[in-house]
């Protein structure tokens, strides 16, 4: 028989023989920030600057978003450009991007209170993002929560892209958490596929798609993090 674990979370003591078993996997853009509009207008800049035509808000929420900038770089430039040019760009995109989101750069309404209940209930925690290192320094450079993070995982650490499940069949790995017993947010359509290929219960966030799309691909939808707490989070496991 299992031990039961204790915890305290917002002042409430209770106990609940789940939560040492569970980790919890956060996607960051979009997800953990609200980014997804400053991403697309740097897209649409990029778009105008190198004669791609208008890109849409559907292409970019369908095609673009939650994939590596380097795969779409290279989809939409690699016929044309060598690899010292293909990483320019991608240099210039993030540059348009931070430049276009500085200002604004904030935590997604109710994170840290979560963050910081999942830690006290000691819940295992991990970031797995497409995106690079540098991008994620930017991010928690100006939202101090890198410390409640057990691990991170980058886009350059796996071969394979979003929808492919690799990424957070690696942060469970590395988590020492089998794929199960690990809830994944997200907030892209190719990271819902993603997580629930990867065989993970899925919470999905409505700050890129509505409820309605993003309901298709999770077991929980939530508008931010107000709408979600620790009970809820281990009754996706009853």
């Amino acid at each position: 028989m299992s031990k039961s674990t204790s915890a305290t979370v917002t002042g409430k003591h209770y106990l609940d023989t789940n939560l040492a078993a569970i980790a919890v996997i956060f996607d960051m853009d979009g997800t953990l920030i609200d980014n997804t509009p400053f991403h697309y207008k740097a897209w649409e800049l990029l778009f105008k600057k190198h004669d791609l035509g208008t890109l849409s808000r559907e292409k970019y929420l369908n095609e673009i978003s939650g994939v590596p900038i380097s795969t779409t770089v290279n989809r939409l430039f690699g016929d044309i450009y060598d690899e010292s040019a293909i990483t320019a760009l991608v240099h210039e995109k993030q540059l348009l991007y931070q430049q276009e989101f500085k200002p604004y750069l904030q935590p997604v309404n109710g994170l840290e209170n979560f963050l910081a209940d999942l830690k006290n209930a000691g819940i295992k925690m991990a970031v797995a993002t497409s995106s690079d290192m540098a991008d994620v320094n930017f991010i928690f450079n100006g939202i101090p929560l890198k410390q409640y993070f057990d691990i991170i995982i980058t886009g350059d650490r796996v071969s394979r892209p979003k929808p492919d499940p690799q990424i957070f069949l690696k942060a469970a790995e590395e988590l020492n958490t089998p794929p199960q017993k690990c809830v994944v947010f997200e907030d892209s359509v190719s990271g819902l596929k993603a997580a629930n290929s990867a065989n993970m219960k899925v919470v999905g966030i409505t700050t890129a798609h509505p409820a309605n799309v993003v309901s298709q691909m999770a077991n929980l939808v939530i508008n931010d993090y107000a709408d979600i707490n620790v009970h809820k989070l281990t009754a996706l496991f009853d």
